[in-house]
């Protein structure tokens, strides 16, 4: 069984939909990072980084307990656990890594920052709006030039790349983005969108999350809580 710390937001529901796409039986602990659980004592021994998801799988590798966090990481051991969405050969295994890490390193960061600045942000700052909107019009225009030319991110076969990345672009609005300049990303979007599995996925517990309207809310994710020694 494995036991995932997570929250409803893109980089939980990346694993909320790998275990539904791999059938792995999971059990789902809710991390109120609106209400500071990231900062327990208790969460830290599992994520020393006070970042959702994290995972124990009590039958690792070695068959021995095994916590793992940081959501790439995750996906790539899930992968490599149920033999799916990584890839076959090494071109195709590489392939699908450049993609996950292009997710990682810029879709992630750079559509939080732009929802960050557009939505969140106390003061709207026009350099700041300005800048990462249109760091989210590259990106999604690097999205629907790949698959323009592929059906996937990774080639013809949906793997963790498609999972990590899609969850990011359900916020286009909130990003500054239509889609009407993006239809291969629309269509890979759509396509996605429909699989049971993702479906199921972006449903877990997504009835927990409230808006984040209090300014305790804010202060713990947003505020100095999180840069507190501890």
């Amino acid at each position: 069984m494995i036991d995932v710390y997570s929250w409803p937001t893109p980089n939980g529901h990346k694993v909320h939909i790998m275990l539904e796409e791999c059938g792995l039986p999971y059990r789902v602990h809710a991390v109120n990072i609106g209400a500071g659980d990231q900062f327990r004592p208790d969460f830290l021994k599992i994520s020393p980084n006070n970042k959702i998801p994290a995972i124990v799988d009590d039958e690792g590798t070695d068959g021995q307990p095994f916590a793992l966090f940081e959501s790439g990481a995750i996906l790539v051991y899930l992968a490599s656990k149920a033999g799916r969405f990584l890839g076959n050969t090494d071109r195709e295994k590489f392939t699908t890594l450049q993609w996950l890490m292009f997710q990682m390193g810029g879709v992630g960061p750079m559509l939080g920052q732009a929802h960050h600045f557009r939505i969140y942000a106390p003061e709207q700052i026009e350099y700041a709006v300005n800048r990462y909107t249109n760091e989210a019009k590259r990106l999604y225009g690097v999205i629907d030039k790949q698959v323009a030319q592929h059906a996937y991110l990774a080639g013809d076969e949906y793997t963790i790349a498609d999972i990590a990345t899609w969850p990011w672009l359900r916020s286009w609005q909130n990003q500054g983005i239509d889609w009407a300049d993006y239809p291969n990303a629309k269509r890979w979007f759509d396509e996605i969108e429909a699989r049971p599995a993702v479906q199921r996925g972006v449903q877990v517990l997504a009835d927990a999350r409230k808006p984040l309207v209090d300014d305790k809310a804010r202060e713990n994710l947003f505020g100095a809580t999180q840069y507190e020694k501890r």
